[in-house]
């Protein structure tokens, strides 16, 4: 099969959506399928990944650490794109690829599945908080409505959000399929040594969160509940792993509570060397979103060995069982720590939930919800050819 994807994101710039689709294209090649990447370029070099095309992008004003691909320049490609007969188009964010997805599609017809990864009706407001929240939401609700209509079949990370989409109005063929994770990627690491690069000896508590430091990742609520740990576990540290806009209001959080001794900002950190020696350097991984279609972080440090104490609110209720690699905690601070706490004390419990966490992921695997992903082609393929069959005639 050839599979054409288009992006407003990737690597370099790190996040979830990035991570998915690094992780779908590897698995389809090494599957046998062929797999091009319309995506942006980047201020930074790029390696020149084989199957990436960079299209020429502009600063965004509202997120720099994003760019936005030039549509001229995107929609330049058409002819070239038109000529290599691809069986399948894979949007994968809404903003100007999925623009220039829909003319694609109509001009070589063929069609055209999307993933919604981002619950942007609790992302919004965020970043445009001079309008009113309501009118954030409603307007998200109708964008995702219609343009989620307008493509040909749609993937959701979590079974959450496919009830959201059916709230909205989306009508189209929808399948719950997530990112997988690569477990051989999370077998290396060096916890040890990480602990001493930051200055953390090994009897140390230490928690750990990896993720893009944004307003809608709830990380505040984080730094109060380990201000509230302090109370029975004095010496504990939290690592925050990751960089964004929500950092310079983070570092005050600390400063107010007192709690510069007891967190680590590290930035972002190489996911093939120390990302895994963080998730492998913690007691315990905190995570309390929100907003996440699904919350890949937890399956990686899972995969890890390290056993996760989390909220369980949209997308990730789908990933994680209480008593199975994790500790599902109620959405409030004093919960939340109490959760926190006594993991901590617990060393056989921690070994216990770190054990079965590497069993759990297994069911989570890259190469199969590849292969899922490949029959939802197949399916929406299949389902095209017929709808064009029946307009003929």
């Amino acid at each position: 099969m050839k599979i054409l994807m288009i992006s407003d994101v990737y690597f370099p710039r790190i996040n979830g959506v990035s991570t998915s689709i690094a992780t779908f294209k590897r698995e389809f090649e090494t599957l046998g399928h062929e797999v091009v990447l319309l995506a942006p370029q980047y201020p930074t070099a790029d390696a020149g990944e084989p199957g990436v095309i960079r299209i020429p992008s502009r600063y965004l004003f509202v997120d720099p650490e994003d760019r936005m691909m030039k549509p001229r320049a995107a929609c330049g490609l058409h002819g070239r794109l038109a000529s290599e007969r691809f069986d399948v188009l894979h949007i994968q964010t809404p903003f100007v690829a999925h623009a220039m997805a829909l003319g694609l599609g109509r001009r070589v017809g063929m069609p055209r599945v999307e993933t919604y990864h981002t619950f942007f009706e609790e992302y919004l407001f965020h970043y445009l908080p001079w309008i009113p929240r309501a009118v954030l939401r409603a307007g998200a609700r109708r964008l995702s409505r219609k343009q989620c209509n307008e493509v040909d079949a749609l993937v959701v990370p979590s079974s959450a959000m496919k009830e959201v989409l059916g709230r909205y109005g989306v009508t189209v063929p929808m399948d719950v399929i997530p990112t997988g994770v690569n477990m051989a990627a999370f077998d290396g690491g060096d916890g040890p040594g990480f602990r001493a690069r930051l200055g953390l000896s090994k009897d140390r508590p230490v928690l750990v969160h990896v993720g893009r430091i944004a307003h809608e990742k709830n990380i505040g609520f984080l730094v109060n509940v380990l201000a509230l740990v302090r109370a029975s576990v004095p010496d504990v540290v939290l690592i925050i792993a990751g960089e964004g806009p929500a950092l310079p209001r983070l570092r005050e959080q600390v400063a107010r509570l007192r709690l510069r001794d007891h967190v680590r900002f590290t930035g972002y950190l190489d996911r093939d060397t120390d990302l895994v020696s963080c998730y492998k350097a913690a007691d315990a991984f905190v995570f309390a979103s929100r907003t996440e279609t699904q919350g890949l972080v937890l399956l990686e440090a899972m995969a890890c060995g390290t056993p996760v104490v989390s909220t369980a609110v949209m997308g990730t209720r789908d990933v994680l069982v209480d008593g199975q690699g994790a500790r599902v905690v109620p959405d409030d601070a004093t919960d939340f720590a109490a959760g926190v706490a006594a993991l901590l004390a617990n060393t056989g419990l921690r070994q216990r939930l770190g054990e079965q966490a590497r069993v759990y992921v297994e069911n989570w695997t890259a190469a199969e919800m590849a292969r899922r992903q490949i029959e939802f082609y197949r399916k929406a393929i299949a389902g095209y050819r017929s709808e064009s069959v029946a307009a003929s005639v």
